[in-house]
């Protein structure tokens, strides 16, 4: 599937403050600190190069620690999109670059799924951003709020993303069965976004979009604005990121338990 012969940059958003876990990008799992797990991850997969951008000191100096490519971007950035789009304008990448975002808390990211995302969008041309999803297997995630649903059209273009569950079966929801119906149309979405720079230069134009507010997704602001996403469901199912002291702790547990067998 890979192709070393059409490069493409991650770049790692990692911000300090975090509502949950203070600190997060910084958290030492088995050692290392958690960004220095994503980095080692990401450069594992076939990107020409890895960017961590921050806006932190303490991350900045902790990723050169280790040797990592570091970016140093401003305070106020109210996505992690608009992060990614000062990290090209930074380093002058032209408009149809490919940008693999890999989020700073998923120290278990497969390198795998970064090469898949960004493949597909090299390879669909139509389209100015691609993520991933995998099949919803029970009730329950399809009605939790924090599971982000996706429905997209017969050529994977994203038609529609959600924290409510979607598409809505009328038939068995109304007669509120206890388990999903027998039909392949039920989707998480996974958050890895690869971009095309020159997309990234206009979505920090355009102001939130009120269906983006209300499911406070940022991915919606490219739908609203008529922009395709191309969706596909990912080779290989990323372990979930870390979000609090728990998931920490989880993530400590895997990473040992993989050292102990190594």
């Amino acid at each position: 599937m890979t192709d070393t012969a059409r490069p493409f940059t991650v770049v790692i958003p990692a911000r300090f403050g975090s509502s949950r876990l203070p600190g997060k990008p910084l958290a030492d799992i088995g050692g290392k600190p958690m960004v220095q797990h994503v980095y080692e991850r990401a450069s594992e997969s076939c990107a020409q190069r890895v960017i961590i951008a921050t806006d932190d000191e303490r991350i900045f100096k902790a990723a050169k620690g280790f040797g990592a490519e570091v970016c140093m971007t401003l305070p106020d950035h109210p996505s992690g999109t608009d992060r990614l789009q000062e990290v090209a304008r930074l380093y002058g990448m032209s408009d149809d670059e490919v940008i693999v975002n890999v989020q700073g808390d998923e120290p278990l990211i497969p390198p795998s799924v970064i090469d898949q995302v960004a493949e597909n969008l090299m390879d669909n041309l139509h389209a100015g951003a691609a993520t991933l999803s995998e099949p919803i297997r029970q009730r329950d995630d399809l009605f939790n709020p924090a599971v982000v649903k996706v429905v997209s059209d017969k050529d994977g273009n994203a038609l529609y993303f959600s924290r409510a569950p979607m598409p809505w079966a009328r038939n068995s929801f109304e007669a509120n069965s206890a388990s999903l119906p027998d039909v392949d149309c039920f989707r998480r979405h996974i958050g890895i976004y690869a971009y095309r720079v020159n997309l990234l230069n206009q979505y920090v134009q355009w102001p939130q979009s009120p269906i983006e507010q209300l499911e406070s997704l940022e991915q919606l602001r490219l739908l609203w604005n008529g922009q395709r996403i191309h969706v596909a469901d990912a080779l290989v199912t990323p372990p979930h990121g870390v979000d609090t002291e728990q998931d920490l702790e989880v993530v400590r547990r895997i990473v040992a338990e993989r050292e102990a067998v190594a």
